[in-house]
């Protein structure tokens, strides 16, 4: 059983011996805005929707017969709770929310060397992107939250951390999540006590780290069947990369949903980390830990759903293909959607959305074509900071809701000049997670022959745009950036 806890939904899928999905159940819940750049969930919501999409996909199944529950989780977004009740003390900050920025700025300033030292440790640049940020706000802006925590009364973490927490009572998060915090030393792979005491977090309130396929405990609560081994957890973004087979140096990935996230592996151990960029755990497995270079992008499917929710301009996503296709170009359009600040390699939260380029002549059409063109923009930059770093690449494998879009993959070719190999399910992230549970208790025998079956490589798209008109169209579009940071 696979729960993937994203930033829209909660979704549970059943994977049977041969790593097919033979039952799922899926449930969205409320995305709150309540302040320009302020990001929330309701953590006890999400929590009632995965009790409710677990029992879903499971009907009918005898308990005894599921050999593990594996989960993956939206990463960065930060839960505070009771260890006595598991309830929430606030809201969850999302990944997407950048109020801890006074917070960063003030350690910028109060200390350089800090700040550098933060990078080298944990691979990742100062930013309120980072859980860190998040968890310092929560303990600094909620009533006797700090002096709480410090007496172990409360637990903070990541969401998967929090699932844990109420699945199994225990305290424990995985290595890939922990890495995301700007919290844990890369090279030790546990908590650094100096940079926990710079954001005023306490030790006692964080949660165990352990390598993503260990056994992190059985299900104790109600309305579960008690007993279930929990074993694999890892961040979706990181689960996705394993489902995808990247367990060589090199090879590279790209998940679309909300945001997207690109990694590309760089081996067993950490490497410097070009400007822009993340290092972090791609997953730890069978006692080897691979590492990562990693740019995540804040705005890629939300796109989508901006045009849709809030212009009008689409009433279904899947309207964006053939609106955006009616047209040859976007005729100078350029979308920046920097809706709260641009994440790699750009890491500028003050920038803001930009669409520039409008005539008299400019369609809805003309803006959808821009706005799918902006992710294969953003992909193209963090790839371009990748390829800077010295390190080769020659295809991306990428995988989410927005692959179905034939149009934008084919712009992504174009854009990034290579081929874009797209997976047969949308479902990596669960899958990727599930294959490592299967794996660890034996289900499965072999990674690779469960993933050769899941990317139809022989319809990989393939770079068809004159080199002149891919680069007239970067230089617009880095243009418009460096408007969007004004």
């Amino acid at each position: 059983m696979a729960l993937d806890q994203s930033t829209s939904a909660s979704k549970a899928l059943l994977l049977d011996a041969q790593g097919e999905v033979v039952a799922k159940a899926a449930r969205t819940h409320a995305q709150h805005h309540p302040a320009p750049g302020r990001v929330e969930h309701d953590a006890q919501e999400i929590w009632v929707n995965v009790l409710a999409v677990l029992t879903e996909a499971m009907a009918g199944i005898d308990p005894t017969e599921i050999a593990a529950l594996a989960l993956c989780n939206q990463r960065e977004t930060t839960v505070v709770w009771e260890r006595a009740t598991g309830r929430p003390i606030a809201p969850a900050i999302v990944w997407q929310d950048t109020r801890g920025g006074e917070i960063i700025a003030d350690m910028k300033s109060r200390d350089p060397a800090l700040a550098q030292a933060i990078q080298e440790r944990t691979g990742l640049q100062l930013s309120v992107y980072f859980a860190a940020a998040k968890l310092a706000s929560i303990l600094r802006d909620v009533p006797r939250a700090l002096s709480r925590a410090k007496a172990g009364e409360l637990c903070a973490g990541t969401v998967d951390s929090y699932l844990l927490f109420r699945l199994t009572g225990t305290h424990r998060t995985d290595v890939t999540n922990a890495s995301r915090t700007q919290l844990m030393d890369l090279r030790t792979l546990a908590w650094d006590p100096e940079i926990c005491a710079a954001f005023g977090i306490p030790l006692a309130c964080l949660p165990e780290i352990l390598p993503s396929d260990t056994h992190f405990g059985d299900t104790v609560c109600d309305g579960l069947p008690r007993g279930l081994h929990v074993t694999g957890v890892m961040g979706d973004s990181h689960a996705a990369f394993f489902a995808h087979g990247c367990t060589t140096s090199g090879m590279a990935k790209a998940t679309f949903g909300t945001g997207s996230s690109v990694m590309l592996h760089v081996g067993n151990e950490p490497v410097t980390t070009p400007h822009g960029l993340s290092m972090s755990v791609g997953y730890g497995f069978r006692g080897e830990t691979a590492y990562v270079l990693e740019g995540n992008i804040t705005s890629s499917g939300d796109t989508l759903c901006w045009l849709r929710d809030e212009l009008a301009m689409i009433h279904d996503i899947d309207e964006a293909e053939p609106l955006a296709a009616s047209v040859p170009d976007a005729q100078g359009v350029y979308l920046v959607p920097a809706f709260s600040g641009l994440g790699a390699p750009h890491f500028a939260e003050s920038a803001r959305a930009l669409l520039c380029g409008i005539t008299r002549g400019t369609t809805c059409a003309h803006v959808v074509r821009a706005a799918l063109e902006s992710i294969a923009y953003q992909e193209r930059d963090v790839l371009d900071a990748m390829r800077e770093s010295g390190t080769q690449w020659n295809s991306l494998r990428v995988d989410g809701g927005p692959t179905r879009n034939a149009l934008l993959m084919q712009l992504l070719a174009d854009v990034l000049d290579c081929p874009v190999e797209c997976a047969t399910i949308s479902e990596m992230s669960p899958m990727g997670v599930g294959l490592m549970a299967g794996l660890t208790v034996g289900l499965y025998p072999d990674l690779q022959a469960l993933v050769e079956g899941r990317l139809h490589r022989d319809k990989a798209y393939r770079p068809a745009m004159d080199a002149a008109v891919r680069e007239e169209k970067l230089v617009g579009w880095r243009e418009a950036v460096a408007r969007a940071k004004l």
